[in-house]
């Protein structure tokens, strides 16, 4: 599930931050998922095992609204339309709320993994 990513690179490096955030909100905004109402972790695909477990662990209040998010979304997609403006998803409401799951699940799958493969040796 996790690729890799260039973000520590560029927050350790103030210039290069400053010079892709604008880049980085003008492809926020063209990609129009908040304009949908959606939020970023909507996005991700409930394809892999790692995700189907993270959603399965998500509170019932928090699975919810990502359930309401997609739907409204699918219904704005079909009727060519898009929510008006004060109800967009703004950049303080999009928090991760399902990518620290996944993290945490993939963290538990290698420590399993590598209890797993613990060899014991006897002196």
């Amino acid at each position: 599930m996790s690729a890799p990513s260039l973000a520590q690179a560029v927050a350790k490096r103030g210039w290069l931050s400053k010079m892709l955030k604008p880049v980085s909100n003008w492809y926020i905004n063209a990609a129009g998922y908040r304009q949908m109402g959606l939020r970023t972790d909507d996005l991700i695909s409930e394809e892999d095992e790692n995700v189907l477990a993270a959603l399965n662990r998500l509170p019932p209040k928090e699975a919810y609204d990502r359930i309401y998010r997609i739907r409204r979304a699918t219904q704005l997609s079909l009727t060519h339309k898009l929510l008006p403006k004060n109800e967009w998803t703004t950049q303080e409401e999009d928090v991760p709320y399902l990518r620290p799951l996944i993290e945490q699940i993939e963290a538990e799958a290698a420590e399993k993994a590598a209890l797993d493969t613990l060899t014991i040796v006897k002196n």
